[in-house]
C-alpha cells in the first residue's frame, strides 16, 4: 500500500466520519 493511498482513504474515512457526526448533530437536535 502506498502512502498516496493511505492518505486517500484516511481523508475518506474521515469525511464519512464527519458527515455522520454532523447527521448525528442535526439528528439529535430535532
Amino acid at each position: 500500500m502506498s502512502t498516496a493511498e493511505a492518505l486517500s482513504l484516511m481523508l475518506n474515512f474521515g469525511m464519512f466520519i464527519l458527515t455522520l457526526l454532523m447527521f448525528i448533530d442535526k439528528h439529535h437536535d430535532k
